[in-house]
């Protein structure tokens, strides 16, 4: 199984009155990871602009297994947990380790692209499936259509 992967650096500003990163901070490294995927896979900002496109999240679910603090070395993975064959409805998840091996997080997201314009959901152009169709898959992945 691959995966694609990205550091974290912790702010000031992500850490709560408990001296831990805060909850909502965890949801934030996951669109950071999900972005800087597309991004570096031909589906950053302009080119879903110019397809008149965006991702919408319909569920974003975080299991919370260790905290984050402050100084910690921390980073996040992506992998595809399943996916049409269109690419126009996806579940993907993220893992988010701290100092090399301790798992403090698990995000799973469902997802989908919506026409910007229309506002309707919609399927990705034929020219940028190939792009999505590169996310890593998790060893369990699954076609859901």
């Amino acid at each position: 199984m691959q995966t694609f992967q990205k550091p974290i650096d912790i702010r000031w500003s992500d850490i709560d009155m408990n001296g831990h990163v805060r909850h909502s901070a965890f949801y934030d490294f996951g669109a950071f990871c999900r972005i800087s995927y597309l991004a570096e896979h031909g589906l950053g900002q302009q080119q879903l602009l110019s397809y008149q496109i965006g991702p919408v999240l319909f569920r974003e679910e975080c299991v919370f297994k260790r905290e984050l603090t402050f100084g910690d070395k921390v980073w996040i993975n992506m992998t595809l947990l399943s996916s049409r064959r269109d690419s126009s409805r996806w579940t993907m998840q993220h893992e988010i380790w701290k100092n090399d091996d301790v798992l403090a997080a698990i995000i799973t997201i469902d997802g989908a692209w919506i026409d910007v314009v229309k506002r309707k959901l919609t399927g990705l152009p034929a020219e940028a499936i190939d792009s999505f169709a590169q996310i890593p898959r998790a060893a369990n992945f699954a076609w859901s259509d």
